[in-house]
């Protein structure tokens, strides 16, 4: 299926490894020129030169910098000649027990998960609509639909942005001038972000990593860990010319693991 996005221009936040990269392979793939920003220089070179390999007739451009400030958001935006698709991402805050988070910690949470995008989205869905096309997709977490305990500040900070969200899509200027607003949810995927969680668990239990990932997959309905880039196909079909009617949702995507009906 042609996804009708060939020369569009997509700002990607986060992307140099993870699900930011598989959103970017994807809409790479698919003709777009891309805005790609991360913090480490190194990794973020390395991705751009992976996609203009992928395919050269797409323009790739990277800024280095941290994108829940706002010189990151700044110097991402000024690169981009036009945000046709924003893909909002940012790593998640550590997990722990909210008596030890203080205000600080909330603070930080809150700016690089649910402000940050905020942010982004107010500087660009108003061009969007202008433009009478425009794509948003929100990288948010599985925990946003069945929270965990011990990632507090993950599910107060996505919960509120999911929340904003839901209203913002559903305003008739924008979904009335083929403007969309989702969040995408991901459960365990096979990135360095879940591999260092079971490096860490495997520390404190004093266990192998290799032992509780088996676990982990285990109790997937799917029996395996999500890749890249199938979040990133799916990003991209979010992102396409056929889902304009698909606005203010929460795509789960998880293996299955979700165990409610709704």
């Amino acid at each position: 299926m042609d996804l009708g996005l060939k020369g569009r221009w997509a700002l990607v936040c986060a992307a140099s490894k993870g699900l930011g990269r598989g959103c970017a392979e994807a809409l790479v793939g698919e003709g777009v020129n891309v805005v790609i920003t991360a913090r480490g220089e190194a990794d973020l070179l390395a991705t751009a030169a992976a996609l203009r390999a992928l395919n050269p007739a797409a323009e790739v451009r990277t800024v280095v910098g941290d994108i829940a400030t706002a010189t990151g958001r700044e110097a991402a935006l000024a690169a981009c000649p036009q945000v046709d698709i924003l893909v909002n991402n940012a790593s998640g805050p550590p997990p722990g027990d909210f008596r030890d988070w203080g205000r600080e910690q909330w603070l930080a949470a809150l700016e690089a998960n649910m402000l940050t995008p905020i942010e982004l989205i107010k500087a660009t869905v108003d061009g969007m609509a202008a433009r009478g096309f425009g794509r948003i997709v929100n990288i948010t977490s599985g925990a946003v639909k069945a929270p965990i305990d011990v990632l507090g500040l993950s599910n107060g900070a996505r919960a509120g942005l999911t929340g904003f969200v839901a209203g913002v899509a559903r305003q008739p200027r924008l979904a009335g001038a083929n403007v969309t607003l989702n969040n995408l949810l991901p459960g365990a995927f096979d990135t360095d972000r879940l591999r260092g969680g079971f490096r860490a668990g495997a520390a404190r239990a004093g266990v192998s990593a290799e032992a509780l990932a088996d676990s982990r997959r285990a109790a997937i309905p799917a029996q395996r860990f999500g890749t890249a880039a199938e979040f990133g196909a799916v990003c991209a079909m979010l992102c396409s010319v056929h889902a304009g009617y698909l606005t203010g949702q929460n795509i789960l995507l998880d293996g299955g693991s979700y165990p409610g009906t709704f």
